[in-house]
């Protein structure tokens, strides 16, 4: 039968005027937000212009998420045959060749690339210039020459690695995510100034491929989290050989040959002093508000980004900030959902508003540590009476079959078995984490995920086992116990 579907519609493309162009909506900055609401809003039937100065697909896909997975999965590898023998596989310790390791992450890159590609998007319809952009008015952005003029523009310039200012760090020499991906050779001693996830995921990877590793952090590693949880992870990195220097900053850097000698404001396991081969750099991030023409297109920012309300627009009520460059929570799916927040005001008038009460965050240790919601601390400082629940992986079969028992679920209860919060810290927690995210997201209370019937043996039961030890005080107690004698006296 002949496919009777309809060709499809041709694209809108932006009008050239007189000095350039003029469109429905321009983005500047091809990250993964500025990229999404480019697809998004061209195969709706806006004119788009997209202006991109670096590399297509923006720091998460160059130099952040994509690279630094690509690498983790290298280094759960090399730890997979270190731990072979729990299951009576033995095996000799891992070869670990760097370069190789560096190809693949590379090649994780290449493959995924084409579809952030210039080609792929003006296939789309979009108009793309390989240029910095910069406002030259209210309505105006300038950008390879060219005037581009629109009814709506959006800034997803994201940010960069921030550098704290610590004497002689930039004589000696630093890594950040930037360049980290770079090296063809393992670090002997990679001295990691951070201990936020990317600290500490990168600190884990480069001591499973060879790397010796010490992380300082000037307050405590992974401080967002639960604190309970956070110790389980603690113990499994210095377990690994992880040297962490928590609660101690970095009062100098200086290159002494090959060598950089740190000076902590702390004693550390050989005094006051580090010597490290490399030092990477993962202590939060800054916008990319720089030679953008802010100020001359009305656009509040400061040094968290750019000012913006709850539809994320900014002072400038034609120009939308979205991403890192915000000012919110840094992560790349928050930049896609700010993407569907700035379709739905640009394309359609809808006064759609960001809402955080659900946002994940995972870090890719191992174990993996992923959350959503209100922790507990956070909660009863919003004056919930909560409750928790939780749940060892050591009491689900599945893990006890991987010999991956380390970790567990908390669950942050408020009124009426109404879930505020979830944290799970064990194998695969990232994807375990979706069903919370979707409870919290719609209002569920814990009963849904209770009742949930999951296949055996699973990870995923840890998180029904804990919400349904919310019932078993009651379930099993004395009330249940009187009734269920009564009603047998009284069933022939």
């Amino acid at each position: 039968m002949a496919d009777e579907s309809p060709p499809p519609l041709a694209p809108r493309r932006p009008e050239r005027v007189e000095g350039g162009l003029r469109a429905d909506l321009c983005i500047i900055g091809a990250g993964s937000g500025g990229l999404s609401v480019a697809a998004g809003a061209v195969q709706m039937g806006a004119s788009v212009v997209l202006i991109e100065k670096g590399e297509m697909g923006g720091d998460c896909l160059n130099t952040g998420c994509v690279p630094s997975k690509a690498l983790i999965a290298a280094a759960h590898a090399a730890q997979a045959v270190r731990d072979a023998s729990r299951f009576g596989v033995h095996a000799s310790a891992p070869e670990i060749r760097f370069g190789e390791v560096h190809a693949h992450v590379h090649g994780v890159i290449a493959a995924i690339a084409p579809h952030d590609s210039v080609a792929r998007f003006e296939g789309l319809g979009v108009h793309v210039i390989r240029a910095a952009a910069r406002f030259a008015g209210p309505e105006i952005v300038e950008a390879g020459g060219q005037r581009i003029r629109a009814r709506r523009f959006v800034v997803a310039t994201g940010s960069r690695a921030a550098v704290p200012p610590i004497p002689g760090l930039a004589d000696a020499g630093y890594l950040t995510n930037e360049t980290i991906f770079d090296l063809t050779q393992c670090p002997q001693h990679l001295l990691v100034v951070g201990g936020g996830p990317i600290g500490v995921e990168l600190a884990q990877a480069f001591r499973r491929l060879g790397a010796r590793v010490t992380l300082v952090e000037k307050a405590r590693i992974l401080p967002r989290d639960e604190p309970e949880i956070v110790e389980v992870l603690r113990a499994a990195l210095r377990r690994e050989g992880v040297t962490l220097l928590e609660s101690t900053g970095l009062n100098s850097v200086r290159r002494a040959g090959d060598r950089i000698v740190a000076t902590l404001d702390a004693d550390g396991p050989d005094g006051r002093h580090v010597e490290a081969s490399h030092v990477l750099v993962a202590a939060g991030r800054r916008p990319n508000v720089e030679d953008l023409g802010l100020d001359a297109a009305g656009i509040a920012h400061g040094a968290t980004g750019i000012v913006v309300d709850a539809r994320l627009r900014s002072s400038n009520r034609r120009v939308f900030a979205i991403g890192d460059v915000a000012g919110g929570p840094q992560f790349t799916h928050v930049a896609g959902q700010h993407a569907g927040i700035v379709i739905r005001n640009a394309l359609f008038g809808i006064p759609a508003r960001i809402d955080y009460k659900a946002l994940p965050w995972v870090t890719y240790a191992d174990p993996e540590l992923a959350h959503v919601g209100l922790t507990e601390a956070a909660a009863r400082a919003a004056g919930h009476d909560a409750r928790i629940l939780s749940w060892s992986f050591a009491a689900n079969d599945r893990a006890q079959a991987e010999r991956a028992t380390e970790g567990l679920a908390k669950i942050v209860l408020g009124r009426k078995g109404r879930i505020l919060g979830a944290t799970i810290l064990g194998p695969r927690a990232g994807e375990l984490i979706g069903p919370w995210v979707l409870a919290i997201s719609s209002g569920l209370g814990i009963g849904s995920v209770a009742s949930a019937v999951l296949p055996y043996p699973t990870l995923s039961e840890v998180s029904k086992r804990a919400a349904g030890s919310h019932y078993t005080p009651k379930l099993f107690g004395r009330t249940t116990r009187r009734i269920v004698g009564l009603v047998q006296r009284l069933i022939p």
